[in-house]
C-alpha cells in the first residue's frame, strides 16, 4: 500500500470511529485498515463511472471547490456550494432555458393553525378545493444537518408536474441544534397535517403518497411506520430515493464508494456524529430501518444511485421489507450518484428516475381513484 493510500485508509477509520464513540479504540482499528488491500483504481476514483451528463456536474462542482464538509462546523458546512449549485452551474455556462415551477403555483403559506411547521406546497395551476388531486408528501435531503427546501426544489417540483399533484415539501429541525429524534417527530407532525388538510387544498386524503430522498427517504420510510403503529392514514404508496436505511459505516458501498461525491463516507459519520445525543441511539428503529418492524406497510418503491456510499443501504432495506413481506420495487441508476434525483434539468438518467418513481407511485395513488401523470415532463 502506498503512503497515500495508508494515510487516507487511516483517516476514514478514525472519522467513523470519532463519529460513533470509538475514540479510544481509533488507532488499533485504523492500523488494522491499513494494513488491507489498497482501494482499487476503479473505486479510488468513483467519477471515473459517472456517465457523461452526471460528470459535467461532477466537474461543475470541482470547479466551484467547495471544502469537505465532514472538517467543517455545521454552521460552515451550510455555506458550502452544493450539488444543487453545481447544477445551476451547468444550466448557466450552457445557456439552458430551464423552468422547474412551470404550470405550477408555489406557495409558502402558513396557515393559521399550523403551528412551528414550514410547508412548501407545489400545486399545478387551476386546481380547486374541488380537484381531489392526489397529494404527495416529500421529505428533503441533508443529513438531517444541512440544506434546505429550496436545495431540493427540483425534486419537489419534478414530481408535482409529472404526477399532476400536490406536493407538500416538509422542512424540519436541524441537529446538533436539534438533535435526534427532532426531524423525526417534526416529519409525523407534518404528515398528520397534511392527512388532515388536503382537502381543503383540493387533494383528496385517500390518494397520499409519501416521497424522501437520503435522509428524507429514511423519514419516508418511518412515516409509513409510525402511521401504521399510531393508526392513521397509511400512505398508498412511497418511494424513498437513496434513503439511509443503517446507521453502520461497514456496508460494501461504503467501502468502495468511501471516496464518492457529492456524499462520502466520512459524511455519513459525521452527519450521525452531530445527530446523535449518544451512540445507543445508533439502534433506534427509526434510524436504523433494517432493524425496524417493517410487517404491513404500503408498496415501497427504492431508488438508488451506483455511485453512492448508501446503495448498499438500499440493498439492505429491499431485503428486509421483502421478509417482512412487503410489495418492494428497488432499481439502481447507474453512472450517477447520490443526489442525481433532482438533476432532470441536465443529467437524463435523473429524468427517467423521476418518472419511474411517479409511475411507481401511480400504481398506489390510481388504486384508489382517479389517474395520475407519467408524462415526462420538463
Amino acid at each position: 500500500m502506498s503512503a497515500a493510500s495508508r494515510t487516507a485508509a487511516i483517516f476514514l477509520a478514525t472519522s467513523v470511529l470519532v463519529a460513533f464513540g470509538g475514540l479510544a479504540n481509533a488507532q488499533t482499528a485504523a492500523e488494522k485498515s491499513a494494513d488491507k488491500p489498497a482501494i482499487s483504481s476503479s473505486t479510488a476514483d468513483p467519477a471515473a463511472k459517472a456517465d457523461p451528463d452526471m460528470a459535467k456536474v461532477l466537474a461543475a462542482l470541482n470547479d466551484l471547490h467547495p471544502k469537505p464538509i465532514e472538517t467543517l462546523t455545521p454552521t460552515e458546512a451550510r455555506k458550502q456550494y452544493s450539488a444543487t449549485d453545481a447544477v445551476k452551474k451547468v444550466i448557466k455556462d450552457e445557456g439552458l432555458k430551464v423552468d422547474p415551477h412551470q404550470g405550477l403555483s408555489i406557495s409558502n403559506n402558513h396557515f393559521a393553525d399550523m403551528g412551528s411547521l414550514h410547508l412548501r406546497f407545489y400545486t399545478p395551476a387551476n386546481t380547486k378545493k374541488d380537484s381531489d388531486l392526489p397529494v404527495i408528501v416529500y421529505y428533503r435531503g441533508g443529513g438531517w444537518v444541512i440544506a434546505d427546501l429550496d436545495t431540493y426544489d427540483a425534486s419537489a417540483s419534478a414530481i408535482a408536474r409529472k404526477a399532476k399533484a400536490i406536493v407538500v415539501s416538509v422542512d424540519y429541525p436541524m441537529a446538533p441544534e436539534h438533535k435526534f429524534p427532532a426531524a423525526h417527530g417534526t416529519a409525523f407532525e407534518a404528515y398528520k397535517y397534511i392527512v388532515k388538510h388536503a382537502k381543503s387544498w383540493g387533494g383528496n386524503t385517500d390518494r397520499i403518497g409519501i416521497v424522501g430522498e437520503s435522509a428524507g427517504g429514511n423519514l419516508a420510510v418511518a412515516m409509513a411506520v409510525a402511521a401504521r403503529d399510531q393508526h392513521i392514514t397509511i400512505p398508498v404508496a412511497v418511494v424513498a430515493v437513496y434513503p439511509v436505511a443503517t446507521t453502520s459505516m461497514d456496508t460494501p458501498s461504503k467501502k468502495e464508494q468511501a471516496a464518492a461525491k457529492p456524499l462520502n463516507t466520512p459524511m455519513m459519520a459525521w452527519f450521525f456524529d452531530k445527530l446523535l445525543n449518544n451512540p445507543g441511539e445508533q439502534q433506534d428503529p427509526r434510524l436504523n430501518l433494517v432493524a425496524a418492524d417493517l410487517k404491513n406497510l404500503p408498496p415501497i418503491t427504492i431508488i438508488n444511485a451506483e455511485i453512492d456510499p448508501l446503495r448498499s443501504d438500499g440493498d439492505m432495506l429491499a431485503d428486509q421489507l421483502k421478509a417482512a413481506g412487503n410489495d418492494v420495487t428497488h432499481k439502481v441508476f447507474n453512472g450517477v450518484t447520490h443526489e442525481f434525483f433532482g438533476m432532470d434539468a441536465v443529467v437524463a438518467k435523473a429524468g427517467e428516475a423521476q418518472d419511474f418513481a411517479v409511475a411507481q407511485l401511480g400504481k398506489g395513488l390510481n388504486a384508489v381513484g382517479g389517474t395520475i401523470g407519467t408524462g415526462p415532463g420538463k
